[in-house]
């Protein structure tokens, strides 16, 4: 029987309700699982496989997270692949992204320590912005506030201070609701959309936010898998996260490209995590390939 570790933290901040599913459709398929934390003192070469599954606090020691990574995927075969969530870690690929033509939320990226004077340049007072670290998840440290306040240059000041940091326009449009689409193996499974509660504009259900289930328009798959196309490799699975732009449904941008620990809504889909099983029994028995370097891409500010 292959044996398939399932990657996750040593404490989880949340529960984690999809693993044991996972778990399970893997076992029907006769594949035996173990649930590690990235930290464990273990010998990753024991497993065919290593999947990135629930590992929620990597944005708090990305660079060891990053570090583990790499030497995972030399030893074994790691999904998403090691340059991929090296690459996800920080969320500055949403600058590379939009230079290679995906249509993105607009995304400034200042560098730890940098003078953040002009960082809300070209803003109205009262514009609104997103201010957020450019490594963290679950919109932790996410603020949204009027451009010229005192608030966002302080907040500003302060994620500057620690790390680098982006600001985005904030869209009213999210109000309408966030979709996801989720893909197995580079092939479309399933698409949520997630609604935020009233007079919030975070979707998380953690915030009050609803999920119901999506049927993606061709101009969403259209952008999505501009997303998987430009990422450094492919991937077992991904969650593309989405909003309207200023043209409406038709004019999708990107929010997050969550390629290394996402939720994948697999109760929303009877048939999805089946789906998700077959993805990555496929990737057992294919050969193991080292990273390339950086895949030509420009360096990124230090994560700190």
């Amino acid at each position: 029987m292959a044996r398939v570790a399932l990657v996750t933290a040593e404490e989880l901040p949340i529960p984690d309700t999809e693993t044991e599913v996972v778990r399970a459709a893997l076992a029907e398929v006769g594949v035996g699982t173990t649930v590690v934390p990235w930290t464990a003192p273990v010998d990753w070469a024991e497993y065919e496989l290593v999947v990135c599954r629930s590992p929620w606090d990597y944005f708090d020691r990305v660079d060891e997270f990053c570090s583990w990574a790499r030497a995972t995927g030399k030893v074994t075969r790691l999904e998403n692949p090691a340059e991929v969530v090296v690459w996800n870690a920080h969320k500055s690929y949403l600058v590379d992204l939009a230079d290679a033509g995906v249509p993105v939320v607009p995304t400034r990226l200042i560098a730890r320590g940098d003078a953040t004077d002009r960082a809300l340049a070209g803003y109205a007072d009262d514009d609104v912005v997103v201010i957020k670290p450019a490594v963290s998840g679950g919109a932790i440290d996410a603020e949204r506030l009027a451009a010229g306040s005192p608030q966002a240059a302080a907040h500003l000041a302060r994620l500057a201070a620690a790390g680098d940091v982006l600001v985005q326009p904030f869209l009213p449009q999210v109000h309408e609701g966030e979709v996801s689409l989720l893909y197995f193996g580079g092939r479309l499974s399933h698409a949520v959309r997630k609604v935020p509660a009233d007079g919030d504009y975070r979707v998380h259900e953690l915030y009050g936010g609803k999920v119901e289930v999506h049927r993606p328009s061709p101009a969403e798959l259209d952008a999505a898998e501009q997303v998987l196309a430009a990422a450094p490799a492919a991937t077992a699975y991904a969650r593309i996260d989405l909003v309207s732009g200023p043209g409406g449904p038709d004019d999708p941008l990107l929010m997050e490209a969550e390629l290394i620990e996402p939720e994948l809504f697999l109760r929303y889909d009877p048939d999805s995590v089946h789906r998700f099983a077959r993805a990555l029994t496929a990737r057992l028995g294919e050969p193991l390939v080292d990273p390339p370097g950086d895949h030509g891409r420009r360096s990124r500010p230090s994560t700190g």
